[in-house]
């Protein structure tokens, strides 16, 4: 079956840099578009970034220039790096296996979350 699983997430001061990772499993990872979304407490969950199989990128505009989406089809793994982190950025954050290989296609899996902390 799918399985997503998050790591890398932590508390981090305004202005650090965080490496977030998803290993997948139980698919062929290669064929699919992943994203990574956010939630913030009280607030409905965001996509943040989506990679599609042909490793064309996008990004959502509260994160365009700090982020950077990447995937590495031999390892199974999906990356989100994420500098100049704000406090705003505080949040789970999920991977998410697309429903096809492109940008439109809907999450139809997601990882059990990693919690981002960003405050001094």
């Amino acid at each position: 079956q799918v399985q997503l699983v998050e790591s890398g997430g932590g508390l981090v001061q305004p202005g650090g840099s965080l490496r977030l990772s998803c290993a997948a499993s139980g698919f062929t990872f290669s064929a699919y578009a992943m994203a990574w979304y956010r939630q913030a407490p009280g607030k409905e969950r965001e996509q943040v970034a989506v990679i599609t199989s042909a490793i064309f990128t996008q990004y959502a505009a509260s994160v365009k220039g700090r982020g950077t989406i990447s995937r590495d089809n031999a390892k199974n793994t999906l990356y989100l790096q994420m500098n100049s982190l704000k406090p705003e950025d505080t949040a789970v954050y999920y991977c998410a296996r697309l429903s096809g290989g492109s940008y439109y296609n809907v999450p139809t899996n997601w990882g059990q979350g990693t919690q981002v902390t960003v405050s001094s």
